[in-house]
């Protein structure tokens, strides 16, 4: 079982191999493509994350003590964005998310080159992602 902070830092190594923003855009383009996908029947509006520019749908569900989380976008260079944090947080104790900090987000220099809507977004995203560890947090103790 992969740690969050050991899967933060091979993103980071990840996302160093590209020379320029153009080729970091492609691969989470890329990294969008193997989300795993919320089944249709959670694309609801009680899933849609608020703040975000594009649609974004997201479903939490606890398997045993972890977290797992799936998603869409409307939106592909978003799409990448949630698989990202996905990769990173899908399949961890509620705990381990809550307490993650998300350095790597900035180590990637992620924010900084997203529009200011996106950048909005991807902090909903994560805003989102720690309210499910929260809420699930309370089934498990």
């Amino acid at each position: 079982m992969n740690s969050i902070s050991k899967i933060q830092k091979e993103l980071v190594e990840e996302f160093s191999f590209f020379e320029d923003w153009m080729q970091r855009y492609e691969h989470m383009i890329d990294l969008g493509k193997s989300l795993p996908l919320i089944k249709e029947k959670y694309k609801t509006d009680d899933n849609i994350i608020k703040g975000c520019q594009s649609k974004v749908w997201m479903h939490a569900e606890l398997e045993e003590t972890k977290l797992i989380f799936t998603a869409d976008s409307d939106a592909i260079i978003t799409k990448g964005i949630i698989a990202i944090l996905i990769r990173v947080f899908s399949k961890q104790h509620p705990d381990e998310i809550l307490n993650a900090d998300t350095k790597f987000i900035d180590q990637i220099g992620l924010k900084e080159h997203l529009s200011p809507t996106r950048a909005n977004g991807l902090v909903s995203m994560i805003k989102q992602i720690k309210m499910y560890a929260l809420a699930y947090k309370t089934q498990i103790n």
